[in-house]
């Protein structure tokens, strides 16, 4: 059984709140769910994580090195501003995947540049809620070569 967790950074506990036209109706919860139901199908033990504090997704990404086989992020604004996620990602010998709801290249300039992206081995970005599920299906992918 393939250990994977997926990190949610800061506001997307809010997903269904705000910004509708960005991210849509749906909410953390709703792909809490699909992934949950994605992974009892398809055999991954799964942990689900959102912070809106800089310092412990640092920390769950840290723990991830020794408790886990695949890590999939979306650091939310975080993507764009922070050096420690970055860096705490590059400990990892362990793939990651990059997410993202909306298409990150679509919207204001400074979110074109993502710090994490050299820690990632892809990018999955601009699908909606359904991005979460297919980040899921790639690393389970990678996980088997």
């Amino acid at each position: 059984m393939d250990k994977i967790i997926i990190l949610n950074g800061p506001n997307l506990n809010l997903l269904g709140e705000r910004e509708k036209s960005q991210y849509g109706n749906f909410t953390l919860k709703d792909i809490e769910e699909k992934c949950d139901d994605y992974a009892k199908k398809n055999d991954i033990d799964l942990s689900l994580f959102q912070s809106n504090i800089e310092g412990e997704l640092v920390e769950k990404i840290q723990a991830s090195r020794i408790s886990q086989d695949g890590l999939i992020i979306n650091a939310g604004g975080y993507t764009h501003t922070s050096v420690a996620i970055y860096d705490a990602l590059k400990i990892l010998k362990i793939p990651i995947i990059e997410l993202h709801i909306s298409n990150i290249y679509n919207r204001e300039e400074f979110r074109h540049k993502s710090l994490i992206s050299k820690a990632a081995k892809g990018i999955i970005c601009g699908f909606g809620a359904n991005g979460y599920v297919m980040s899921l299906n790639a690393m389970k992918k990678i996980l088997k070569k």
